[in-house]
């Protein structure tokens, strides 16, 4: 059953014919500023996630191809368990400045230093002789010389 005296009803009907009679559309410019702004916010996100998507697919191929990351050979194989070694079967280096070490004997690598892989050999393997100076770790600390005290 319909009420056609609801003063509600009469109300809602006359705001919204006063509506209706003040609505304006947009102008042109603000409607075309909005759709620019849009238009670059989707582009960015669309760069964006382009720019995600490379750095995880090159993240991934880094982590997955071979070679990507190696350790550190040792620059000296500890000798087998098995093994016995002593000091007597190496060379002696007289004149030398470094401390006594662990006797070079064992297995070797002989193949690209670049790439760290080599095929291990067991011929023992004779310590060079080098002129460079030790490592610094290894050295007495370098102090100038004390002037001589032979006087006149």
């Amino acid at each position: 059953m319909p009420e056609a005296h609801d003063p509600l009803r009469s109300l809602f009907r006359e705001a919204a014919d006063i509506g209706r009679s003040r609505a304006r559309s947009a102008p042109p410019s603000f409607i075309t500023e909005r759709g620019r702004r849009a238009y670059r916010r989707r582009l960015l996100t669309l760069a964006v996630g382009a720019c995600l998507a490379v750095s995880g697919v090159g993240a991934a191929a880094a982590a997955l191809l071979p070679g990507g990351t190696r350790t550190a050979v040792p620059a000296t194989t500890p000798p087998a368990s098995g093994r016995s070694t002593s000091s007597s079967s190496a060379p002696s280096l007289s004149g030398s400045s470094l401390p006594p070490g662990p006797p070079v004997t064992g297995s070797s690598t002989s193949g690209s230093p670049a790439t760290g892989r080599g095929v291990l050999s067991d011929e023992p393997v004779a310590p060079s002789r080098s002129t460079s100076p030790p490592p610094s770790s290894l050295s007495t600390p370098s102090h100038p010389p004390l002037p001589s005290s032979s006087g006149p």
